[in-house]
């Protein structure tokens, strides 16, 4: 008999939990984490326990699954930039290496040196040799500032992108809002016609 009143108190408690948990609405807003501490915060509490409407957990997995789909993405296209960058960087090591080694074998011959067979004063070919440097070094500030024009255009339209997704799920909510309108007016009419 006491098993049987506590089942049923139990029953009722549950029963009222969930119930009175279905007035509130799950909201997608926020972080990941915001989303997690909103769900706690929200959900109901049964002695230890806490209740959680099925549907917040699906919503929950939905933006969890989106937000590591898109931190995928992102983690592959600078895995991506990074190794370009790395092989951009080696070519660039490559050729300062050249260019040391250059100098190095230039420095131990005599005054004269021998370029395509032609002999020539150490001044004019270290003028030559630091030209090409100076050539390199200004490619090399030329592609920094090509990699930053290319991060600030990819930043804006990552921008721009949340503007639009912001935008879409807007006009998505007002276009909701619009259908459930018509839907009760609808439904009131039906209604009204059913009482005449």
């Amino acid at each position: 008999m006491y098993k049987n009143c506590l089942a049923i108190l139990v029953l009722c408690l549950v029963t009222t939990t969930v119930f009175s948990q279905k007035s509130k609405k799950f909201s997608n807003k926020g972080t990941v984490n915001e989303q997690f501490d909103y769900l706690y915060k929200n959900s109901n509490k049964y002695q230890t326990y806490k209740v959680v409407e099925a549907n917040w957990i699906l919503k929950l997995k939905k933006n969890v699954s989106d937000s590591i789909k898109a931190s995928k993405v992102e983690i592959n296209n600078n895995y991506k930039t990074i190794k370009e960058q790395k092989n951009n960087i080696s070519n660039l090591n490559n050729s300062l290496t050249e260019s040391k080694n250059i100098i190095d074998k230039l420095n131990n011959e005599n005054q004269s040196i021998s370029l395509f067979g032609i002999q020539i004063g150490k001044g004019v070919f270290k003028t030559i040799m630091f030209s090409i440097i100076g050539g390199l070094i200004a490619l090399l500030i030329v592609f920094i500032g090509k990699f930053k024009q290319s991060n600030s255009v990819t930043k804006e339209i990552k921008a721009r992108l949340t503007e639009t997704e912001e935008e879409f799920e807007n006009h998505r909510k007002v276009a909701l809002e619009r259908e459930q309108k018509v839907r009760r007016q609808l439904q009131d009419e039906l209604n009204k016609q059913k009482k005449d």
